[in-house]
């Protein structure tokens, strides 16, 4: 192993709306709150890697699916119930891509960036 992991960084045009989204969402705390750069601490153990976001003028959002402007990142985020977790993705900022499966569905979150919700068949 040549390093670990410690901070995952989301460009994005405003790095408040999408640390209190993805604080929400992955039930972290955010710890830093800057204009061009904020921090969310997740909620385990060693309290790494962390999620941080870059504000970047004149951010071009991704294009998903397609590569006309690449994903950049995406996260999959494991939950119990998709229909469940739908709805509170879709409450706090998230827009449904109406894509995935029966074991995933793709979202965006409030700067574009496509994340899924994964649930793997029992």
């Amino acid at each position: 192993m040549i390093g670990s992991l410690d901070v995952i960084v989301l460009d994005c045009p405003d790095t408040r709306v999408l640390a209190r989204f993805y604080a929400e969402l992955l039930g972290g705390e955010i710890v830093e709150y800057e204009d061009d750069w904020a921090e969310v601490v997740l909620p385990i153990e060693g309290s790494r890697p962390i999620v941080a976001f870059q504000r970047v003028d004149e951010y071009r959002a991704p294009v998903w699916p397609g590569q006309d402007v690449p994903q950049q990142i995406h996260l999959d985020v494991k939950v119990d119930d998709l229909d469940v977790a739908e709805a509170a993705v879709l409450a706090i900022g998230a827009t449904s891509t109406g894509s995935g499966t029966e074991t995933f569905r793709v979202f965006l979150d409030p700067a574009g960036h496509p994340f899924c919700l994964i649930h793997p068949n029992d």
